[in-house]
């Protein structure tokens, strides 16, 4: 069998609706950028469905979060991801997983884009240990309720998450006393 050499550039493609970025997000950033030469983490368009950060907001999140690093690209695309692959020349797909349930899906999809651009791989990375629980709407919805999560996503992300759901007090705690008396 002749070995196919895999480019110099090695670039990979770490696609997501990252709505929001967290940090098991960028744990798997953090690893690919140590095996790829260049991540691109592509943020997909689906006007189908509703998010709570518009492209650019995430985007931009996603840029001061990462802050400079030159390895690491940020882009939205639209359509199917092989040919967004292609396009960037990209040698693999970066999956996260953070369950034995997230699995079957990515399975199927890795097998559908091998089917559709042989020469793209799926690279499975998984969750840091720390970051198995989290996703981006268990993060959503604790934000909502005023939960602090601030160790569970960059702060670019925690202070664009403060400014859609302002953190409220429960009642009976002394903060709200103070904001009620007034």
């Amino acid at each position: 069998m002749k070995k196919k050499r895999l480019p110099q550039n090695r670039i990979a493609i770490y696609p997501g609706s990252f709505d929001p970025l967290t940090n098991g997000h960028m744990d798997v950033i953090q690893r690919a950028l140590e095996i790829f030469d260049e991540v691109i983490v592509a943020i997909l368009r689906n006007p189908t469905k509703k998010y709570l950060f518009s492209i650019e907001e995430r985007l931009e999140m996603m840029q001061q979060s990462f802050n400079g690093n030159a390895a690491l690209k940020v882009d939205a695309f639209d359509g199917l991801l092989v040919d967004y692959a292609r396009m960037k020349h990209a040698v693999a797909i970066i999956r996260g997983m953070r369950a034995i349930s997230d699995f079957e899906n990515e399975f199927q999809m890795a097998l559908m884009n091998r089917k559709l651009h042989k020469d793209v791989q799926s690279v499975f990375l998984m969750t840091g240990f720390r970051w198995i629980f989290t996703s981006s709407s268990i993060i959503k919805e604790a934000a909502q309720f005023g939960a602090d999560i601030s160790d569970m996503v960059p702060e670019p992300v925690k202070l664009k998450l403060l400014e859609k759901f302002p953190r409220k007090e429960p009642p009976g705690h002394p903060q709200a006393e103070k904001k009620d008396s007034r």
